[in-house]
């Protein structure tokens, strides 16, 4: 199982103590997502609720609750708590993420949905999301608040997207609002949250809040842009899942911008398979990606500038370093 790929990445840049302390966290932060789940009285929700668990990812979330901590006192055992919170709110969405998608693999794996129903798919991100409002309980009033509003983010993103751009709104501001509500604030999140619990100065908390929202962002549109460049063997799911959707991300509206008569063809959901193959084709040699990835760094560059204004601790290196993974990551 490779649950953390992308912490390992990180780890080898950063100072071995530091290092070594997050490998520790996130065994243990493993071990408590398991336990969280576990319910001795429905043995197929247990199973079932650990599914994606199971399947992997690489626990970034999580690592970024760690990472927020380190500001403060990380050795308070809330923190964990925190981290698991992060990671169940990151997999009932994807949960849900699938049955909208109707996808059929995720880290590599059968989606839910799939080996059962999409009822039961929606039910187990209920699930999670239920655990996760738990756990949250316990960490405190503001950290309980705080999770409810990125919640409605969630939401709000989720449905700016699937109702899409009003006539007269631009689609280039409307994506990136998406973007913001439905990515960038769960990272965001996750790391005030580590700062939050282990009890981080105001301005830090507030820092690292804002840094996480701009790394969240370059986050996405990396991402998009491996949806359409990455082989299915890397990205673990099938590429072009955003145009089977009818989903128009930022470098396909910036492909548009360079040819207008790509619009045409990603305006509706492309469900053929040879079709969605022939419109990747199209839109990987398309100026349109190379401006993308630019905003992405843009974004890179701007959470770098806020680093500066953090303690210089070892925690802050890695932060650093998470910019550059950003947007150098093939999977």
């Amino acid at each position: 199982m490779n649950t953390t790929t992308g912490a390992r990445t990180i780890m080898e840049a950063i100072d071995a103590e530091l290092a070594a302390a997050l490998r520790t966290r996130l065994v243990q932060v493993e071990d408590r997502l398991r336990e969280t789940l576990r319910d001795p009285q429905n043995a197929f929700l247990s199973r079932a609720a650990t599914h994606l668990i199971d399947a992997g990812g690489k626990r970034f979330r999580p690592m970024m609750v760690l990472l927020g901590a380190q500001f403060g006192d990380s050795r308070t055992e809330s923190v964990l708590d925190a981290a698991v919170v992060a990671e169940l709110v990151h997999a009932a969405t994807l949960y849900h993420d699938d049955v909208m998608d109707e996808a059929r693999i995720r880290h590599g794996a059968v989606t839910a949905n799939t080996r059962w129903n999409n009822t039961v798919a929606v039910l187990l991100g209920d699930y999670l999301l239920a655990r996760a409002a738990d756990l949250g309980a316990d960490l405190g009033d503001a950290a309980l608040r705080l999770q409810v509003r990125t919640l409605g983010r969630l939401v709000r993103g989720q449905m700016a997207e699937t109702i899409g751009p009003q006539p007269g709104v631009d689609k280039i501001g409307h994506c990136l609002r998406v973007m913001s509500d439905k990515s960038a604030s769960l990272i965001s999140m996750s790391i005030r949250l580590g700062g939050m619990v282990a009890g981080a100065d105001r301005t830090v908390i507030d820092t690292l809040e804002q840094y996480g929202e701009v790394l969240g962002m370059a986050f996405q549109i990396a991402d998009d842009l491996l949806d359409i460049e990455a082989a299915e063997r890397d990205l673990g799911k099938a590429p072009g899942t955003d145009l089977r959707e009818g989903i128009v991300t930022l470098p396909v509206l910036y492909a548009i911008e360079h040819d207008p008569d790509i619009a045409q063809l990603v305006a509706e959901p492309i469900t053929d398979d040879a079709q969605r193959a022939h419109v990747l084709a199209i839109l990987r040699v398309s100026p349109g990606l190379e401006r993308a990835r630019q905003e992405a760094d843009r974004h890179v560059q701007r959470a770098k500038d806020m680093l500066y204004e953090l303690p210089n601790i070892p925690a802050r290196t890695a932060l650093f370093e998470l910019c550059d993974f950003a947007t150098g990551r093939t999977t």
